[in-house]
């Protein structure tokens, strides 16, 4: 598989050159965001790492002309500390967030995550009450509401509380099935990832209460009744 990493930093670009290769992925690189449009168009990667600040075009910018033809799993990297630019970068299609510094064990771990798109086997599109996933498309779409786009972390996630039937998940199981690596994330992170789920699934008419934080249990889905009004 190819990866093509996007950073003006030298440095890393090399380190994760390396881990990558020793991993078996074919790299290229860019360090600008018209070279990343240039070399995502040319090679069709399986996934790409990318920087938030870039000189010229920033991360945001090429997210976005990225998604305006391409579902490609996108890693976005930032040594920025704010909340508000993982929002915006997941709300532009961003699959991911990992901030700076970070080790190749937990890039590899997440980049193993993103790759598994539309696998494990499941039905491409799943029906539990008003809410349908489209796993083929990453798109959840509420019963006379709206649809949106899901990340591979939510959509992963949401697949693992539908496949439970309601029953609540414990919190260290759902985090190793969505970063498939226990040391990838935590339970903050999965905090934040069921926030924005929630908030996804009431943008488009559902209820961010179907997704139901069960105490010392975990998490469980449980959609009731039909869209918000």
């Amino acid at each position: 598989m190819r990866i093509l990493i996007v950073d003006d930093d030298v440095e890393l670009v090399g380190l994760l050159e390396f881990a990558l290769g020793n991993a078996g992925y074919e790299v290229a690189i860019a360090f600008d965001g018209e070279q990343a449009l240039a070399q995502a168009t040319r090679l069709a990667p399986d996934l790409v790492v990318l920087d938030v600040n870039l000189p010229g075009r920033d991360g945001f910018a090429v997210l976005a002309a990225l998604r305006r033809d391409s579902d490609v799993p996108v890693m976005m990297l930032t040594v920025r500390a704010g909340e508000e630019d993982e929002v915006r970068g997941l709300d532009l299609g961003a699959d991911d967030y990992l901030r700076k510094p970070f080790s190749p064990r937990a890039l590899l771990a997440r980049i193993r995550a993103l790759l598994r798109r539309g696998g494990d086997g499941e039905e491409p599109v799943l029906l539990v009450g008003p809410l349908s996933i489209d796993a083929s498309r990453s798109e959840a779409r509420v019963a006379g509401g709206g649809a949106c786009r899901l990340s591979t972390l939510e959509l992963r996630l949401l697949r693992l509380l539908l496949g439970h039937q309601g029953k609540p998940v414990d919190p260290q199981r759902v985090i190793g099935f969505v970063w498939s690596d226990r040391d990838a994330a935590d339970r903050d992170a999965l905090k934040q990832l069921v926030h924005r789920l929630r908030h996804k699934l009431e943008r488009i008419g559902g209820s961010g209460d179907w997704i139901e934080h069960v105490p010392n249990a975990g998490y469980a889905f449980a959609p009731r009744d039909g869209p918000r009004t």
